[in-house]
C-alpha cells in the first residue's frame, strides 16, 4: 500500500470500490463526434458540461453546494466543486488510483453503482474520460481526507502520477483542461453566453445550489472580470417566469406542484399567457430531453383529461359547435417538466429522448391529482384557461379551413407551387437548395445568377408575418408565408392537428435565408427564422437552415477587385493595397443584394466552392424561445435592454 492508500479514508459510501470499470479509452480519439455529438461548437461546450454534471450529481446526492466554471486567455478552462473529490484511493481490480480509472478509462465511474450515485444525468460513464482524451492537456486536483492530491494527463494519458500536494480542510474536484485543436479544428473558444445560459438553466433546475461564471478574457467597466452567478430559490417556478417574462399571463400565478409517484420525483411549473405557442421544456436528471419521451407523455394526457374533465362538469364546452383536441389545451402554456430517474433509458447517448414507460404513469398521476386540486380551489383561474382552450379550438378550427384552401387552390393550379418560385430541374432533395430572397429586384438577379441544376429562387415581397403574435389561420392567409410552406412542399399546423410536416415531402433538404447586408435584410431574417423555430423546428435541428452571407465591400484598385465581408477586412486591405505609387482605393458598400450583378452574386454568395453559408442551429430550445418571445413580442423596455447590452455585436447602418 502505498502512503496515500493509506491517508484515504473511505466515507459516504464513495471510495474506489464504488467505480466499476466496463472498458477501455482507445476509441474516442479516432471517433470523438460518436461520444459528444460532433466536434464543433457544440461538442467542445459539451466538453463543459460533462464535467459539470459530475459536479451536479454530487449535488443530486446531497454533497455540493458551489459549482464554479471559469475561461482564461490562455484558452484553459476550470470547473471547481465542494463535493466529496473523486476518489483516489486503489482500485482494486485495475490496480490505480480511482482517478486515473475515472480519466483514462470508458464507462468507468461511480454513476453505475447505485449506492454511490441513485440519481445521475452521465449515465453511460464516458463523459469526463471523454473530456481527457481529447484534451491538449488536462489537471485534476482533488480536495479530499485532509489532502490535496494532483494528476496530470495529455491526450488522455496520463504525465504526471498521483502526488499528494498539500493539506485542506475543504473536500472537492478541480478540473482544468485544454481543448485539442487537432480535433476541434473549427474553433476551440469557449462562448460565455452559451456556458452561461447551461449553468442558468442548472440553477433553476437545482434550487439552492450556487452555480457561477467567470471570464478572465474580458473585463467589465470598473476593469474586474466579466462574471456571473446563477442561483435559484423556488426553481423551475423561476424558470417559467423567466420564460414568460415579456409575454401577458392570464392566470395570477405560475401552477407549481414537487411530488412523488410510483417512486419518480416529479416537479412541474405551468402558467398560461395569451400567446399562440405551446413552449414546454422537459427535463429528465437535468438532461434538456429535446424530443420529449415518456414524462412528457404523461404530462399532456394528464393535463389533457383534467381540464377537460373539468370544462364538462362545470358546462364550459355545451355551445362548442366542434370537438376540441390536446393541442387545444396547451396553445399560450409554458410548462417545464422536470423528473429525476434512477435507471433512465435514453436513444442513445445524446439523451434526447425518453423511453422508460413507468414515468408516464407516474408524470400522468401527478398532473392529475395535484392540477384538479389547484383548479378546484382557483375557479378564476380555471375558467381563463378554458377560455383560452376554447379561443384556441375556435382559431385551430379556422385555421384548418384556410390550410384546404390553400391545399384545393394549389390543386386547381396544377404542379400547385408558388408561380414566383424559380425551381430546379434535381429531383433529390439531399441535392436541392432553395433560397428565399428578399425583394423580387434581388429575385431577378439570384434566377440569372444560379446553377439552374439544383437551386431553386423564391422572391419574397416585403416583411413577412411575425408569427409571433398572430393566430395560426392568419399565418395561412399570409400570401408571403403560404408561398413559403407551398414551395417546401410540406404543411405546418398543430402536432395532433396535422399530424407531422410530412418531411417525407420535403422538396430542398438545404432551405437559405438571403437577405440585404442591413437592418431591414436583418430584421426579415428574423421573422423568417421566426416562422421556423416556431411552426418548422425539426427542420432547423436536422440542419436544414441556413444564412448566405452576402459581401458587404467590394475594394477596387485599378483592375484589381475584392470582396470584403467584415469592416476588419477592409480596413486591412485598403491600407495594402494604398501603399503603392497609385495609392487610389476605391471601396463600393452594398446595401442590397440587388447592387450586385448576376455574376457577382453567384461568385460571392451562391457558388457552393466560394460561398459561406451560415447553419442555424439550437444549442438551448429554452433559450432560443425565451430570445425569440421578447425580440418579436410587445415587451419594447425588455427588447430594448437585450440590445443595450449586446450592442457591440450588433451592426449599424448609416
Amino acid at each position: 500500500m502505498t502512503d496515500i492508500d493509506k491517508q484515504v479514508v473511505k466515507e459516504n459510501g464513495y471510495s474506489a470500490d464504488s467505480i466499476q470499470v466496463l472498458e477501455g479509452l482507445e476509441a474516442v480519439r479516432k471517433r470523438p463526434a460518436m461520444y459528444i455529438g460532433d466536434i464543433g461548437v457544440r461538442g467542445l461546450h459539451h466538453l463543459v458540461y460533462e464535467v459539470v454534471d459530475n459536479s451536479i450529481d454530487e449535488a443530486l446526492a446531497g454533497y455540493c453546494k458551489n459549482i464554479h466554471v471559469e475561461i482564461f486567455p490562455n484558452g484553459y478552462i476550470t470547473i471547481t466543486d465542494d463535493g466529496r473529490g473523486i476518489p483516489v484511493d486503489i482500485h482494486e481490480k485495475e490496480n490505480k488510483p480511482a482517478l486515473e480509472v475515472v480519466l483514462t478509462m470508458l464507462h468507468a465511474g461511480g454513476k453505475f453503482n447505485k449506492d454511490a450515485y441513485k440519481v445521475s444525468g452521465g449515465l453511460h460513464g464516458v463523459g469526463v474520460s471523454c473530456v481527457n482524451a481529447l484534451s491538449k492537456h488536462l489537471k485534476a486536483i482533488i480536495h479530499r481526507d485532509g489532502n490535496i492530491y494532483e494528476m496530470e494527463f495529455a491526450y488522455g494519458k496520463t504525465i504526471k502520477e498521483l502526488t499528494i500536494t498539500g493539506k485542506t480542510d475543504k473536500t472537492g474536484t478541480i478540473i482544468s483542461f485544454l481543448p485539442d485543436e487537432t480535433i476541434f479544428t473549427q474553433t476551440t473558444t469557449f462562448n460565455f453566453d452559451t456556458l452561461a445560459s447551461r449553468l442558468r438553466e442548472l440553477a433553476f433546475l437545482n434550487k439552492g445550489i450556487k452555480l457561477q461564471i467567470t471570464d478572465y478574457r474580458e473585463t467589465d467597466d470598473d476593469g474586474n472580470p466579466i462574471s456571473e452567478v446563477f442561483y435559484s430559490k423556488e426553481g423551475i417556478k423561476e424558470f417559467v417566469k423567466l420564460l414568460d417574462e415579456n409575454r401577458q399571463p392570464i392566470i395570477d400565478n405560475v401552477i407549481y406542484f414537487e411530488t412523488e409517484k410510483q417512486g419518480i420525483p416529479v416537479e412541474i411549473a405551468l402558467q398560461y399567457n395569451s400567446s399562440f405557442n405551446e413552449n414546454v421544456h422537459s427535463y429528465v436528471n437535468n438532461i434538456n430531453t429535446h424530443e420529449g419521451g415518456t414524462h412528457l407523455a404523461g404530462f399532456r394526457r394528464g393535463l389533457t383529461r383534467t381540464l377537460k374533465t373539468y370544462a364538462e362538469k362545470n358546462g364550459m364546452l355545451d355551445k362548442l359547435k366542434f370537438e376540441i383536441n390536446g393541442d387545444d389545451f396547451r396553445e399560450g402554456l409554458t410548462a417545464v417538466i422536470s423528473v429525476k430517474v434512477a435507471e433512465p433509458l435514453f436513444e442513445g447517448q445524446t439523451k434526447t429522448k425518453l423511453g422508460n414507460s413507468e414515468v408516464m404513469g407516474a408524470v400522468d398521476q401527478a398532473v392529475s391529482e395535484m392540477l384538479s386540486v389547484y383548479l378546484e380551489e382557483n375557479p378564476k383561474d380555471a375558467k381563463n384557461i378554458v377560455n383560452k382552450v376554447i379561443l384556441a379550438a375556435t382559431a385551430r378550427h379556422a385555421a384548418r379551413k384556410a390550410r384546404e384552401l390553400v391545399q384545393r387552390k394549389g390543386a386547381l393550379n396544377g404542379s400547385g407551387l408558388p408561380g414566383k418560385l424559380a425551381d430546379c430541374s434535381e429531383k433529390d432533395p439531399a441535392k436541392c437548395e432553395l433560397y428565399l430572397v428578399e425583394g423580387d429586384s434581388a429575385g431577378g438577379t439570384a434566377k440569372q445568377g444560379r446553377d439552374r441544376t439544383f437551386q431553386a429562387i423564391l422572391p419574397l415581397r416585403g416583411k413577412i408575418l411575425n408569427v409571433e403574435k398572430a393566430m395560426l389561420h392568419k399565418i395561412y392567409e399570409n400570401e408571403e408565408i403560404k408561398n413559403i410552406i407551398t414551395a417546401l412542399g410540406i404543411q405546418i399546423g398543430t402536432e395532433e392537428d396535422s399530424k407531422a410536416l410530412n418531411l417525407e415531402k420535403l422538396r430542398y433538404h438545404k432551405i437559405i435565408i438571403m437577405t440585404d447586408a442591413d437592418v431591414d435584410g436583418s430584421h426579415i431574417a428574423t421573422l423568417i427564422m421566426t416562422l421556423f423555430f416556431r411552426y418548422m423546428k425539426e427542420l432547423i435541428e436536422r440542419g436544414y437552415l441556413y444564412l448566405a452571407t452576402p459581401p458587404l465591400y467590394l475594394v477596387k484598385k485599378g483592375k484589381e477587385e475584392y470582396y470584403c465581408w467584415t469592416d476588419e477586412e477592409r480596413n486591412r486591405l485598403v491600407q495594402e493595397l494604398g501603399k503603392g505609387k497609385d495609392g487610389s482605393v476605391h471601396v463600393q458598400r452594398y446595401k442590397g443584394l440587388g447592387e450586385m450583378n448576376a455574376e457577382q452574386l453567384w461568385e460571392t454568395t451562391m457558388n457552393p466552392a466560394k460561398r459561406t453559408l451560415k447553419q442555424i442551429t439550437i444549442e438551448s430550445a429554452a433559450e432560443a424561445d425565451r430570445i425569440f418571445s421578447m425580440l418579436m413580442g410587445d415587451d419594447v423596455p425588455l427588447r430594448r435592454e437585450f440590445i443595450e447590452k449586446h450592442a457591440k455585436n450588433a451592426k449599424i447602418d448609416v
